[in-house]
């Protein structure tokens, strides 16, 4: 026995939801099951839409549970975040408080410094990658200073934005008669 569909909705309504629709998918799947109010078979709906009994069955189940709307394709939630909200109170009061270099052994947070904190309080082996977006989605950012080389000269830094080097191109003096055989 099919499962039957909504009664609020009729094929005249669930026409003119696929006209106002602007997505193909969800317009396609409201055409499949106007079909079936105005009485056609499930497998006639499953060729208008072109698809199998089972995925008609499934709109069928969509649509009653949500309406129109219920066919859109909406983005799949993905797996779960490895960090709690523990985990990440930890994190944020340890990059604010900063490392103790005696206690922590470095002088700046790492990542992977980070990773390992969180393997030793919480035992949760989070990779490089993922420690680095959960720290960007809570607003922090890599900052690292540019090197500065031991020798470098501050007035040629100067004369360099200031535009004044010697030109690249210079004129050579012409060849002497005497350099000539």
């Amino acid at each position: 026995m099919p499962i039957a569909l909504r009664t609020d909705f009729d094929a005249i309504a669930v026409r003119a939801a696929a006209r106002r629709s602007k997505n193909g998918a969800q317009a396609r799947r409201l055409l499949a099951l106007a079909a079936i109010y105005e009485g056609a078979s499930r497998t006639e709906a499953a060729r208008i839409g072109g698809v199998t009994l089972q995925i008609v069955r499934d709109w069928v189940m969509k649509f009653n549970a949500a309406g129109p709307d219920g066919l859109i394709d909406r983005k799949a939630p993905g797996p779960q975040s490895l960090l709690k909200a523990a985990h990440r109170a930890a994190l944020v009061e340890a990059i604010e408080r900063g490392p103790v270099p005696a206690a922590h052994g470095v002088v700046r947070w790492r990542i992977i410094d980070l990773a390992q904190m969180l393997w030793d309080d919480f035992s949760l082996s989070v990779s490089r990658s993922t420690l680095s977006r959960e720290l960007r989605a809570l607003g922090y950012r890599k900052l690292s200073a540019r090197p500065r080389h031991h020798a470098q000269d501050p007035d040629a830094i100067e004369a360099f934005k200031k535009g004044v080097l010697p030109p690249s191109w210079t004129r050579s003096e012409p060849p002497s008669r005497e350099a000539l055989p």
